[in-house]
C-alpha cells in the first residue's frame, strides 16, 4: 500500500511539504500516479524519517481481527517458513560436508609435508650406524 503525500505526513509526524521537498530532493524516492499524486512506498518513507508512533498504534487497531485472510496468510506463513527451515538444514549438511572435506585435505597437506624432510632423517638408524656412522 503506497502513501499518498498527506498520508505520509501523517504517518511521520512532518508536513506536506517538508516530505515534497524530500521527494524534490531525491531523499525519498516516490513515482506520480495517473492521477499526479505521489505514491510513496512505506519503506521508503520510512528509511528517511522515524514513523509516527500514534498513528502506528492507529493503524494497528484499525486492522480488523476476524478476517478470513488471515488463515490463508497464516498457512502462507507456515510454508514459507517449512521452505526457510529446510534450506536451512540443507546448507547445514553442506557446510558440514565442507567441513570434514576440508579435515580430510588438512590430513593429506600434512602427512604430504612429513615426507618432505631429508631421506636421511625419513630412515631409521641402528644403534651402531648411530654410534659410528
Amino acid at each position: 500500500m503506497a502513501y499518498t503525500l498527506g498520508e505520509a505526513a501523517k504517518a511521520t509526524g512532518k508536513s506536506k511539504a517538508t516530505i515534497s521537498k524530500a521527494i524534490k530532493s531525491g531523499k525519498i524516492s516516490a513515482p506520480k500516479g495517473e492521477n499526479g499524486a505521489y505514491k510513496i512506498d512505506p519503506s521508503e518513507l520510512f528509511r528517511v524519517y522515524e514513523p509516527n508512533r500514534s498513528t502506528e498504534q492507529k493503524e494497528t487497531l484499525e486492522t480488523p481481527i476476524g478476517n478470513t485472510n488471515n488463515s490463508v496468510d497464516f498457512k502462507l506463513l507456515e510454508a514459507k517458513l517449512e521452505a526457510a527451515e529446510q534450506r536451512l538444514q540443507d546448507r547445514d549438511d553442506q557446510l558440514h560436508d565442507m567441513r570434514e572435506q576440508r579435515d580430510r585435505w588438512q590430513q593429506q597437506a600434512t602427512a604430504l609435508l612429513a615426507d618432505m624432510r631429508p631421506k636421511a632423517d625419513r630412515e631409521a638408524k641402528g644403534f651402531f650406524k648411530r654410534l659410528f656412522g
